[in-house]
């Protein structure tokens, strides 16, 4: 079954991958964000929802369902907004230092289920129509229409998830520090309202964007 993969295509597919998926966009800043509200620990929730929606979105591109969702661009309206409306909300919350997912001074570890962080991800995944258009795009030239295609989909998959989980925790990671550092600094408010503009623009990206 292995022998079915055309090892040429996917080293060629891993670095192109890699290259589009550290590149910052909204799962991205979301993963900062959180990184900086809650920490990277907790952060995993929100990732394990993302790869959930990118499995998705992946493999529907490939079966062509992904078409069907290009050609009707309402079936995202719902996601799109919902999740934007959320998100935006998280943000001002944040920014005015008040919610679940807000520090102070006396508290550093914000009160939000694992449930809403990972739906958090998974939406922000599966609601975002240049996500769909890039799949399209980039999977059909690394399949080789010769050889079987559930091997080489199995592969392809696994590349994307495993990038883009390690895409995911260097962002993370990069909002986590900046929160040990403001708090050392004492300056909760000053990262609550950083965290709350990056979350805020995650969400009128998602709905606007």
């Amino acid at each position: 079954m292995i022998f079915a993969v055309d090892f040429s295509i996917m080293a060629l597919f891993l670095p192109t991958f890699f290259f589009v998926s550290v590149t910052p966009g909204m799962c991205m800043t979301l993963a900062m964000s959180l990184g900086m509200s809650i920490g990277l620990k907790r952060t995993f929730y929100m990732m394990a929802g993302e790869l959930i929606g990118v499995a998705i979105v992946a493999l529907s591109s490939v079966i062509g369902v992904a078409a069907i969702m290009i050609n009707h661009p309402d079936i995202f309206t719902i996601f799109k907004y919902a999740g934007g409306l959320y998100l935006g909300y998280l943000g001002v919350q944040l920014w005015l230092n008040r919610g679940k997912m807000a520090l102070s001074e006396m508290h550093c570890t914000p009160n939000i289920s694992a449930f809403s962080l990972a739906t958090q991800g998974f939406i922000t995944a599966i609601a975002n129509p240049k996500g769909w258009a890039f799949f399209i795009a980039l999977l059909p030239p690394f399949i080789n229409q010769t050889k079987p295609l559930i091997p080489q989909v199995s592969v392809l998959l696994a590349i994307i998830l495993v990038l883009e989980f390690i895409c995911l925790i260097i962002y993370a990671s990069g909002g986590s520090t900046m929160r040990k550092f403001l708090q050392k600094s004492n300056n909760v408010r000053l990262m609550n309202r950083v965290a709350g503009t990056l979350m805020f623009g995650v969400g009128v990206w998602l709905a606007f964007g």
